[in-house]
């Protein structure tokens, strides 16, 4: 299971936190400061080795920041799979995708507003919902079998974080 390249192995560690899925944004955000002063081109005069490591403090500090990047990363440091290795989905999870889409880009094309943000605050709450799952799955030490049962979670979340984004971009053309 390795990273993608120029991907921070763990970011928990680069930026000295605790692996925990509910990370207070404040200490990224402190421990982010403190490592960036550390490492800015003033105090080493832009040597490779150091803008190396600042690139990596910075990506670091962007997957922390984000819950789901968080969750995959915080996976990944308890050997849990890649989503690259494992797409598996909730059974009948495509299917309700599709039909939701369908109707989604329906209410799109007739120009009925009050049902696409129906469907923005539908994507909402199932992000909401994912969140909380991962968020308990996390709790305590998982086992293999909780570690599959994120791994399921992050993978219909990011069908959702899909949605929404695809929503966002549409909203324009409506």
């Amino acid at each position: 299971m390795s990273q993608p390249q120029g991907v921070p192995s763990d970011p928990f560690a680069l930026l000295g936190l605790p692996p925990e899925f509910d990370v207070d944004p404040a200490r990224v955000e402190r421990a982010w400061l403190r490592l960036a002063g550390e490492l800015h081109p003033d105090r080493t005069h832009e040597d490779d080795e150091s803008q190396g490591r600042l690139a990596q403090i910075n990506e670091s500090r962007q997957i922390l920041l984000d819950p789901e990047q968080r969750a995959n990363a915080l996976l990944m440091r308890l050997g849990g799979s890649a989503m690259e290795s494992d797409r598996s989905l909730p059974e009948g999870f495509l299917a309700e995708m599709m039909e939701v889409r369908e109707q989604a880009e329906e209410a799109r094309a007739s120009g009925d507003t009050s049902r696409w943000e129906e469907f923005r605050a539908w994507a909402d709450a199932r992000r909401q919902r994912h969140i909380e799952s991962v968020r308990e799955l996390f709790a305590g030490s998982p086992d293999e079998r909780a570690l599959r049962s994120i791994r399921v979670e992050l993978n219909a979340w990011r069908y959702i974080e899909r949605m929404l984004e695809q929503l966002d971009d549409s909203r324009g053309v409506m």
